[in-house]
């Protein structure tokens, strides 16, 4: 901790200022207006705001400067502004500090940086060193304009807060970096906000933190787990909830109720407390006047982890619990796609199930909504199937339809439900599809969410919440090793390994060499591999794999022998190819994975009695 704000925090509680885009939006600016954009279109007025908030009481205000970061000004058409907007967002907050009578020396500039708001890799596409060079960059700029120290808030996720803190430490100035909790009795009965305020604590933060989210109320209870782990903590509550009042966000105007939760917050080990959002100049001036008299017990630094406990904590993901996955493990396992009808009748699917089964097959594959087709969500089909069948199931999963919120939800929902076996697919796009002005969502891809998979296997959603019992979910990826770029095919299995990600389903492949370059292209990595089967019906379907679907490649041979076929024959010989490189790739592989023809799901059948794979588990 530098010796100035260690001195300050030992003397007494130090009042922080309060929201800064609220006032600004009450007073014009907003609409499409980014709130870091007044640094320079309106500097008066957020001059203004800071200076309130000094006579209020505060003694460390924030920068204007939040959501400046290149990423989020790029939206606005800001990016290569990202150095002036920074910089003077610090000097307005200087100037402020000076043009108040006896502040100039103890108001502290507090240079604000959040989020990146873009997903980091692997969920999402910034990787570790454009994060940090995108922090350092806004960093940089604060310190010009005058910051005294930088503030790292709001940050949900503690990978990219220790990124950011990575990337700023070295510049010299203090650091203070706060996490934003979700109001959740669980996560507090888990002690997250203690492990995060050790960790933070280890990384040698100078002071570590919780703002936003919630209200001063629910924020004691966060804030004495994080001073009892890691010494004197900031705070910065919401007022309260907020609630839509006219078309606009409003939040809670009681003041005493503010001030009250405040001096409790000091009382719990807040040696920095202030507001977040919807707070205003009248919310610090009651917490400057009910904090006045506050006495901090001893030098206010309890004590400081040295090192990051992670007890109750899973840091291992589980292992895969479903009778698939210890197939997998211990033989040869085989899985049979089958295509879920239009409606909500599928009747026909758990026949079908229950007869493959009959044949040797261990796992149904249910695909969700491919080609961006409408199909019942593939969980629910998935459990059905289960129950009435009784055989698992593997349930893709996409990333088109839902948002990172709705992706985690519904894993949580199949773990509930007992589908343990998950597909991570990126998915096809809306437009291809049955209602083409649908949104695609896309917030991550099959890496990302393999990725979520494996967190869940370590008990944990992407915020580091607790979700429970972990899942066990054997997670699976896709491959194709006909890919036109393979290199990068491979590569991206790679990150896919890396990820978490336990075996991997191929596309269609229907000759061996494909398979063994593919195979050579990974090495030997222990790589599991289901090889995609997919017994061909008639030469017009083999056209229309081969020339316009992508990642399908059907030798030219097989496709003029289907040709010369009459419709009767075709089908067989459809079989005999898969047949055929069933047996001879057998000893590549863990398994195999058949897409038979949607009317047809019984030819799976007749491709594995090439290898007469047993029932046993």
């Amino acid at each position: 901790m530098s010796p100035n704000l260690r001195e300050l925090l030992a003397k007494r509680v130090l009042i922080g200022d309060g929201a800064v885009g609220t006032l600004l939006g009450e007073r014009g600016v907003g609409f499409g207006h980014p709130y870091a954009r007044a640094n320079l279109s309106h500097p008066n007025m957020v001059t203004d705001i800071h200076v309130e908030y000094l006579r209020a009481g505060a003694d460390a205000i924030e920068t204007n400067t939040f959501a400046a970061n290149r990423f989020k000004l790029e939206t606005h058409d800001l990016e290569e502004r990202v150095r002036e907007v920074n910089a003077e967002g610090a000097s307005l907050a200087r100037k402020a500090a000076g043009a108040v009578a006896g502040t100039g020396d103890r108001a502290l500039v507090l240079g604000a940086v959040g989020p990146l708001g873009r997903p980091l890799a692997p969920v999402g596409p910034v990787r570790p060193e454009l994060a940090k060079s995108v922090f350092l960059e806004q960093a940089e700029a604060l310190l010009e304009g005058g910051a005294d120290v930088i503030l790292l808030e709001t940050f949900t996720d503690l990978v990219e807060l220790r990124l950011a803190y990575e990337a700023v430490r070295a510049l010299g100035a203090p650091v203070l970096a706060y996490k934003t909790f979700v109001e959740d009795g669980e996560t507090l009965a888990e002690g997250l906000p203690g492990r995060a305020a050790r960790e933070i604590s280890s990384w040698g933060a100078d002071l570590a933190g919780a703002n936003c989210t919630v209200g001063p109320q629910r924020m004691v209870e966060i804030i004495g787990q994080m001073a009892d782990a890691a010494g004197p903590v900031a705070a910065l509550p919401n007022p309260g909830l907020p609630q839509i009042v006219g078309g606009h966000i409003r939040f809670s105007k009681d003041v005493d109720h503010f001030a009250e939760y405040g001096v409790k917050l000091a009382e719990a080990g807040a040696r920095l407390v202030g507001g977040c959002c919807g707070t205003t100049p009248a919310h610090v001036k009651a917490l400057s006047e009910a904090l006045r008299d506050f006495r901090v017990e001893g030098t206010g630094v309890r004590r400081r982890a040295a090192v990051v406990e992670r007890e109750g904590h899973t840091e291992v993901p589980a292992e895969p619990v479903s009778e698939f996955a210890e197939r997998l493990r211990t033989g040869f396992a085989v899985t049979v796609e089958v295509d879920l009808p239009r409606g909500n009748a599928i009747e026909q699917i758990v026949e079908a199930a229950r007869r493959l089964k009959e044949r040797g097959v261990h796992a149904i594959d249910i695909s969700d909504g491919a080609r961006a087709r409408l199909r019942m969500h593939p969980v629910a089909a998935a459990r059905i199937v289960q129950d009435e069948a009784g055989i698992e199931v593997v349930a893709h999963i996409s990333c088109r339809d839902r948002n990172i919120l709705g992706l985690q939800a519904d894993l949580l929902g199949a773990a509930a439900l007992g589908v343990k076996n998950i597909l991570a697919v990126t998915g096809d796009p809306a437009q291809i599809g049955d209602y083409p002005e649908a949104t695609s969502v896309f917030d991550t891809d099959s890496v990302g969410l393999v990725h979520i998979l494996s967190r869940m296997n370590m008990g944990e959603d992407l915020a580091g919440n607790p979700i429970g019992e972990p899942p066990g979910f054997l997670v699976g990826a896709s491959f194709n090793p006909t890919a036109e770029d393979l290199d990068e095919e491979v590569e991206k299995l790679r990150r896919k390994v890396e990820a978490g990600a336990h075996a991997f389903w191929t596309q269609p492949v229907f000759e061996i060499g494909a398979l063994e370059n593919a195979l050579d292209r990974i090495g030997d990595d222990g790589v599991c591999i289901l090889l995609g089967l997919m017994p061909l019906r008639s030469a017009r379907q083999a056209e229309f794999l081969h020339h316009e679907v992508p990642g399908i490649n059907i030798p030219k041979h097989v496709r003029e022998r289907l040709a010369a076929l009459s419709p009767e024959d075709a089908p067989r010989y459809g079989v005999e190819v898969a047949q055929k490189l069933l047996v001879e790739a057998r000893s590549l592989i863990g398994g195999a994975y058949i897409m038979p023809p949607a009317s047809a799901p019984d030819l799976a059948g007749d491709v594995l009695e090439a290898i007469h794979v047993p029932t046993g588990r």
